[in-house]
């Protein structure tokens, strides 16, 4: 656990002192912030729309018509601003050579990994938390539902641990960053769209590009609907991207 927090503390201390960290979270706030606003203003011109209307009024729900868009759209800035977290990574220590100098020293291949995929976290937790400070508008003039926010701010927990598996897999690869970051945008789109592609398959193969497609679990989840099914999924995604990643470095390390 020692070495652990040697190498988390070594990574958070390079996104903090590298202007990757800053941009990375600034772009997502101010992103994230125009969606809440424009969803915001369009939940109000609705309301004052509706309220002559008693019945149609009553079927607003603040949560279903802001909070599950602006969901989605976080998904989605996380599937652009995630391959810029991790492609340094392991890139980085290959490039100027210390890759070597890591892997020799007495810390195991295992404790490099996730020393460093918690440093990942802990930046993608504090833009979380970050937006969470929009909510503070809705609870104080509206009455939105905790349990399905939360939810939701589960599901992109998840989605981002597994996004930030799959980066730093692609950056143990190679030492070129950027061809780090595009690969790990390419499969992270590709794993997204296979849901769009699940309605064109017929039989078998529906279920099985349903199933392994990213948005579809995540879905679930910003409706408010916990399923272990989709907690599975997440977690074994993270799994193999650590697994594959200790794999490269291990086959790096006894050449």
């Amino acid at each position: 656990m020692k070495n652990i927090w040697a190498i988390f503390k070594k990574e958070i201390k390079t996104y903090f002192t590298s202007p990757i960290a800053y941009v990375v979270i600034t772009v997502f706030l101010v992103l994230i912030g125009f969606f809440f606003y424009s969803l915001i203003w369009w939940f109000n011109s609705q309301s004052l729309q509706m309220a002559q209307n008693q019945y149609y009024y009553q079927q607003l729900n603040i949560n279903q018509m802001v909070y599950s868009p602006l969901f989605q759209n976080m998904s989605i800035i996380l599937l652009l601003m995630i391959p810029l977290l991790t492609m340094r990574l392991f890139s980085e220590e290959k490039k100027i050579n210390t890759d070597e100098l890591l892997y020799t020293c007495p810390i195991s291949i295992n404790q490099i990994i996730l020393g460093k995929y918690f440093a990942s976290l802990f930046v993608l937790l504090a833009m979380l938390l970050l937006t969470g400070i929009l909510s503070i508008f809705t609870f104080a003039y509206g009455n939105p539902e905790l349990a399905p926010i939360l939810n939701g701010y589960l599901g992109l927990f998840l989605m981002g641990a597994a996004f930030i598996a799959v980066g730093i897999f692609f950056s143990s690869l190679t030492e070129n960053q950027i061809v780090a970051a595009v690969l790990t945008f390419g499969t992270l789109l590709l794993f997204w769209i296979l849901n769009w592609a699940s309605y064109s398959a017929g039989g078998i193969w529906k279920g099985v590009l349903n199933y392994l497609s990213f948005i579809q679990h995540f879905d679930d989840m910003t409706r408010g609907i916990l399923d272990t099914t989709d907690l599975v999924y997440y977690l074994s995604f993270i799994f193999l991207g650590l697994f594959l990643t200790h794999s490269v470095i291990q086959s790096r390390r006894w050449r």
